[in-house]
C-alpha cells in the first residue's frame, strides 16, 4: 500500500446533545477497500457524510489526498470554507448513496455526462466517450439511451456508480449501496464494486452486506455507539474477531442468513 489518502483524526459529531461520532480516528491508504460495519445507528453513514462534508464536524480533522476537508486552519482554529471551495473539494470525493439520485428526465448517458459537462467543463465529445466507457465498465452499454424508470434498481445503482466515476474522484464512498435492492439485484451491484476494487479504487463502503465485506474488502472496521470497536484485515476480522461486541454482531448476521 502507498501513502494515506483518507485521514480521519479524532472526529466528533453531535446532533444537539446526542453524540453520534465519539472521537473516530482512521487512516486509509491509497488503493485500500474498507468495509464499515456495525448496527444501524452506529455512525457509519454519518462518518461517510462527514468525509464528504455533507455533515459538519464538531471536533477533529479530516484530510483527503492531503487536503483538509471543509475547513481552513487560522490561528489553531478551524474556520469553515466558502461553499465554492467545499464544492471543489467534493469533486475528489465520489459519493454513492443508497437511493440512486438519478435525474429522471435524462437518459442514462446524459446522467453520466452531466457532471463532466457542467462541473468539469469537458467538451461534449470527450464527455460522451468517457461516459460510454464507464457504462461499459458497469455492464450497461446497452442502456445508454434508456431512462431511469426503464431500469431495475440494480441497474440504476450501477448508473449512479458510473456517474460518480465520471467525475474522476480520488476516493469513493458508498453508503449502503445495496440496501434498497433485493438479493438478486444486489449481486449485480456487488460484482460492479468488486470490479472497481480490482482496478485499484480507494473505497470506504458502509454496508450491512457481509458478502461485500468478506469477499473482497481489504479491511473491516466495526463501529458501535459512535466508536471504532475493531479494525482488522477483513480475513482476520471474519475468521477470529477479537471483541465480544464484534462476535455478537457477526453471530446475529450468521443466524439471520439461515
Amino acid at each position: 500500500m502507498s501513502q494515506t489518502i483518507i485521514s480521519i483524526d479524532n472526529v466528533r459529531k453531535s446532533y444537539g446533545h446526542f453524540e453520534v461520532l465519539k472521537g473516530i480516528s482512521l487512516d486509509v491508504p491509497r488503493g485500500q477497500v474498507v468495509a464499515l460495519l456495525g448496527p444501524s445507528g452506529s455512525g457509519k453513514s454519518t462518518l461517510l457524510r462527514c468525509i464528504n462534508h455533507l455533515e459538519t464536524i464538531n471536533a477533529g480533522k479530516i484530510h483527503v489526498n492531503g487536503e483538509l476537508i471543509g475547513y481552513e486552519e487560522r490561528g489553531h482554529r478551524l474556520h469553515q470554507l466558502p461553499d465554492k471551495q467545499i464544492a471543489r473539494q467534493r469533486r475528489a470525493i465520489g459519493m454513492v448513496f443508497q437511493s440512486f439520485n438519478l435525474f429522471r428526465h435524462m437518459t442514462v448517458l446524459d446522467n453520466v455526462m452531466s457532471g463532466p459537462l457542467q462541473v468539469l467543463r469537458q467538451n461534449r465529445g470527450e464527455a460522451r466517450t468517457k461516459a460510454l466507457e464507464l457504462l461499459g465498465l458497469v455492464g450497461l452499454s446497452d442502456k445508454a439511451d434508456s431512462y431511469p424508470s426503464q431500469l431495475s434498481g440494480g441497474q440504476q445503482q450501477r448508473v449512479a456508480i458510473a456517474r460518480t466515476l465520471a467525475m474522476e474522484p480520488k476516493v469513493l464512498l458508498l453508503d449502503e449501496p445495496t440496501s434498497a435492492l433485493d438479493p438478486e439485484l444486489s449481486k449485480e451491484v456487488i460484482s460492479t464494486i468488486r470490479g472497481l476494487a480490482d482496478l485499484g479504487y480507494t473505497m470506504m463502503i458502509a454496508t450491512h452486506e457481509m458478502s461485500i465485506a468478506s469477499s473482497f474488502c481489504d479491511r473491516a472496521v466495526f463501529m458501535a455507539d459512535g466508536h471504532v470497536v475493531e479494525d482488522r484485515p477483513a480475513a482476520e476480522f471474519f475468521a477470529a474477531p477479537r471483541e465480544a461486541r464484534t462476535r455478537q454482531f457477526l453471530d446475529h448476521y450468521a443466524d439471520s442468513a439461515h
